[in-house]
């Protein structure tokens, strides 16, 4: 079979046969001619079903102009408004932008497959007729297209490509998630469908399909669907239900809105083409008439304009009311007067609105003055007024200048005493008060005059700093009393760090005691072979437990520390132990088992059942103290400690423990001093770090435990032996009911603990 194709000098002329029979078919079916309006008879507008149908457009034979006869079916109920080949149903018409909004009945472009890799298809709605008025607007409309892994290039009728997309797919894709997406007004960007805009209007499309995967894996994964669609439609839930795969069969046919821009007196630029020049002529028939020319206008009404319309594919006019006017202007006296003053402030009155002809005033009523076109803009004016006004205002400045320094001075002293009820409040003060009240012999300890903490520090000079963290300034001072304290003084004024760390926070000042003897970390860390003495280690630990035990259970609201290390117990000149740092302290009402924070601590401390659950209860408090137990028997740092196995310190310390090999971890200076008692404190150790916080012991059993550890030290001091079996005898179990006091010694340790909890908690 042979083909023969034309030179391209015949196929121009071929096209120009072509274009000129259609230009004679559509002025065979031409009922009015332009200029001379809607005949007697015709209606205008007319209407069919809820479509409003206004002049040059029509339903009635002889009633519209010249490609511009729509037909309204009246088999279905409401009647339904056509143009085109029958598909296109029309649901509004928009003189003043020259629009047909119209659904689409045919759906999606009806592709033909070329075996399994390509295929093709034309967009042709508006009929096989190339020459009439409308085309797709462009840019209005976009090209659709949903599937996977294919490739669509929109077409002119010559084969010109105009604009194309493509979509893909993926092995991984989640087409669950996709399509969530989607309907959450995502962008079809090319996973699964794309879309672009059309930038040239044409009256049809060819479309070029091409499949970009051979395997053809993905072809049930979405429906393969070409659209020509208005902007915007495809988005949300119509993208999500035309994307559903259980509904393929019915995508293709679901009618899809498409935007047509119109002209009038129009002209293909096929028909301008010159064989000859290979150029397109312009002949001037398609231009808005000028004066004296004798050409005809369809813009009949006074206040309207002819506006020249140019294209890529058509040339010709279209008809505008005149600004301030509205209606239509393609027959006599439609545009109207807007009455702008019926909605004057969506036209930018505020004020007297008087209409005119084609335009309004906008001014400020009788006896105001201002911008009338600005919300508020008019205010009253009175001469006489403001005349007194001036009067009795000079009158004010001048006894006002008078009273300032006197008025200045009060609203100062004022505000001062205001702030520092505000801040007494806030803090907490009232409760302080009662406290102090019920305990006068700690009223002159917690209450210091302002004037004589700045003495103390010398008007907290920078060389009395001690240190800072993220809260405040730490100064040493010197009282009247020659008592040496550590005075805190805070840096920010947060209100949410306020409700965070009321204790220690955005307060006036904080006195502490003065700790001469640095912190327990310190002490054990230094440089060499030994530290402090076995003894003096489990007299801290001890002590340390006392203090924890009182916070957990002594106390009237249980608090729990929440950052036990060896940093935050400090060592008085002799060695006593001081629990310090409640910055990150919380209590818990007695009715509760514990509470749900953020998570605060120290790294190697930290309890890992609060650091995953964020449940804090007393039992973190003992997980950590479990470590400086470790601590104190090892000498190592729990937070940069790790193995040969590479294990944490906690775990390698109990890993050892259960083999029986803790020689290799303890402290050589220990393991000297005190065989017996070290493995009795591991052991105890090893308890506090339970993973499970409910096999933890409370503060209580191990305040119990250490107390029983140290009694048999000091005994074996005095009688040089004890033997083991009295030894076991003497240490209390963890079931050990506890319902003893304090002794006279744990009874001092707790007035000064208490001292340190009144002062950080109820701060002054």
């Amino acid at each position: 079979m042979v083909m023969l194709f034309p030179s391209p000098a015949t196929a121009a002329l071929l096209v120009l046969v072509v274009v000129l029979l259609q230009l004679q078919l559509w002025s065979a079916e031409a009922q009015v001619a332009v200029g001379s309006g809607p005949p007697a008879g015709c209606p205008s507008p007319d209407r069919c079903g809820n479509v409003s149908v206004p002049f040059p457009f029509g339903i009635r034979a002889g009633c519209s102009l010249a490609g511009f006869d729509l037909t309204c079916d009246t088999t279905t109920n409401p009647p339904r408004l056509m143009i085109g080949n029958g598909t296109l149903q029309v649901v509004s018409i928009s003189l003043a932008d020259a629009t047909v909004r119209a659904l689409d009945l045919a759906g999606a472009v009806n592709i033909t497959y070329d075996g399994n890799v390509s295929g093709n298809g034309t967009w042709r709605s508006l009929g096989a007729t190339v020459g009439g008025p409308f085309v797709v607007a462009d840019l209005r409309n976009q090209l659709v297209v949903t599937g996977c892994n294919i490739q669509v290039t929109l077409m002119g009728d010559r084969a010109n490509g105009i604009t194309g997309c493509s979509s893909f797919c993926s092995i991984n894709d989640r087409w669950t998630s996709f399509v969530a997406n989607v309907s959450g007004n995502a962008s079809c960007s090319g996973i699964g469908c794309c879309k672009t805009p059309i930038p040239i209007g044409r009256t049809s499309y060819l479309v070029d399909y091409k499949t970009l995967e051979s395997s053809h894996e993905h072809d049930n994964k979405l429906p393969n669907v070409v659209r020509v669609a208005e902007q915007g439609w495809f988005d949300g839930a119509v993208a999500a239900d035309l994307l559903d795969n259980s509904k393929r069969d019915k995508s293709p046919l679901t009618p899809v809105p498409v935007v047509l821009d119109w002209v009038v007196a129009f002209t293909l630029e096929t028909a301008l083409f010159s064989a000859q020049t290979g150029q397109f002529a312009d002949d001037g028939n398609w231009s808005c008439p000028t004066a004296g020319s004798g050409r005809k206008t369809a813009c009949l009404s006074t206040f309207s304009v002819c506006r020249n319309i140019t294209g890529n594919y058509r040339l010709g006019y279209v008809c505008q009311c005149d600004k301030g006017y509205d209606g239509n202007p393609y027959v006599t006296d439609g545009c109207q007067d807007i009455d702008e003053c019926e909605q004057a402030e969506e036209h930018g009155c505020f004020g007297e609105c008087t209409n005119t002809r084609g335009a309004f005033l906008c001014r400020c009523p009788r006896g105001a003055r201002g911008n009338a076109t600005i919300p508020n803009g008019c205010t009253k004016s009175n001469l006489g007024l403001t005349i007194g006004v001036g009067i009795g205002s000079g009158a004010a400045l001048f006894i006002l200048a008078l009273g300032a320094v006197f008025l200045t001075r009060k609203i100062k002293q004022r505000r001062a005493r205001t702030l520092r009820q505000k801040f007494f409040k806030q803090n907490r003060g009232h409760l302080l008060q009662q406290l102090v009240s019920q305990k006068a012999d700690i009223a002159e300890r917690m209450i210091i005059p302002l004037a004589e903490l700045e003495k103390a520090t010398n008007n907290f000079d920078e060389s009395r700093e001690l240190g800072g963290g993220g809260h405040g300034t730490v100064y040493k001072g010197i009282l009247s009393d020659l008592h040496v304290v550590a005075i805190k003084k805070s840096n920010v004024t947060v209100q949410r760090e306020i409700d965070e760390f009321i204790n220690e926070t955005e307060v006036p000042l904080l006195v502490y005691e003065f700790i001469s003897n640095g912190t327990l970390y310190h002490h054990l860390h230094v440089e060499g072979p030994t530290s402090l003495p076995w003894e003096d280690r489990l007299r801290i630990a001890t002590e340390t437990a006392r203090s924890l035990a009182y916070l957990h259970s002594a106390v009237s609201f249980p608090i729990i520390h929440r950052d036990i290390k060896s940093h935050n117990i400090l060592l008085d000149g002799s060695l006593t132990t001081k629990v310090s740092d409640f910055g990150a302290s919380r209590c818990i009402p007695a009715e509760q088992n514990g509470v749900t924070t953020a998570i605060q601590g120290t790294l190697g401390y930290l309890d890992p059942m609060y650091y995953y659950t964020g449940c804090l209860t007393e039992k973190s408090d003992i997980y950590s103290f479990g470590v400086v137990l470790m601590e104190l028997l090892t000498r190592k740092k729990p937070h940069s400690y790790r193995s040969a196995e590479d294990e944490s310190f906690v775990s390698h310390f109990t890993t050892l423990h259960a083999q029986g090999n803790l020689a290799d971890i303890l402290d050589a200076q220990v393991m000297e001093e005190r065989k017996k008692e070290v493995n009795e404190v591991a052991v105890l150790a090893v308890a506090c770090v339970k993973l499970k916080a409910e096999e933890r012991p409370t503060m209580r059993q191990v305040e119990m435990t250490l107390e029983s550890i140290r009694s048999s030290s000091l005994q074996q001091e005095v009688l040089h032996s004890v033997s083991t079996k009295n030894s076991k005898e003497l240490h209390v179990s963890w079931s050990h009911a506890i319902s003893e006091g304090t002794s006279l010694d744990s009874t001092r340790q707790y007035s000064l603990e208490e001292e340190n909890l009144l002062s950080s908690r109820y701060p002054q």
